[in-house]
């Protein structure tokens, strides 16, 4: 059983979507502990076993968007760090890997949602630098916009 003070080690792939007009697309959720705490990320998530990052990442905007890429259309990572966060009264410590991945346009298919994050993912929206940079809500990583501005 986990206690409390106990963090879990956890590694991430996540994807910055751009389309044309160079807005990054982000998912609205919460954790289930504090559901009336929403916040904005990037698509992405945790490692299977035996992926790499870049893998981990191409799997994971495709089971949250519908869009399939091959893992080799990321490229290498235009960002990497480490964050810790409680998730359904558990801590975590992820290290992450940051990918740029770039499309016309797409309209986003939820099908592929696991159940958690159907139950705690209800929004999402494609952010141009300029909204992220005037918005009141908080997104992650929090140098988001940074992030952007050396991509873009």
């Amino acid at each position: 059983m986990t206690t409390p003070a106990e963090v879990r080690e956890r590694r991430a792939g996540r994807v910055l979507l751009l389309d044309a007009d160079d807005r990054v697309l982000l998912f609205r959720g919460c954790d289930p502990a504090v559901p009336d705490d929403k916040y904005w990320f990037t698509p992405g998530g945790g490692f299977d076993e035996g992926e790499e990052p870049r893998q981990a990442a191409a799997r994971e905007l495709f089971e949250e968007t519908g869009l399939r890429l091959p893992e080799t259309e990321l490229g290498e990572p235009v960002h990497e760090d480490i964050t810790e966060f409680s998730f359904d009264g558990r801590r975590y410590r992820q290290r992450q890997w940051f990918y740029v991945a770039r499309v016309a346009s797409w309209e986003v298919d939820t099908a592929g949602f696991e159940p958690i994050e159907r139950t705690t993912m209800d929004e999402h929206h494609w952010w141009s630098l300029t909204e992220l940079e005037a918005t009141g809500e908080r997104y992650y990583p929090a140098n988001l916009t940074r992030i952007l501005r050396e991509v873009l």
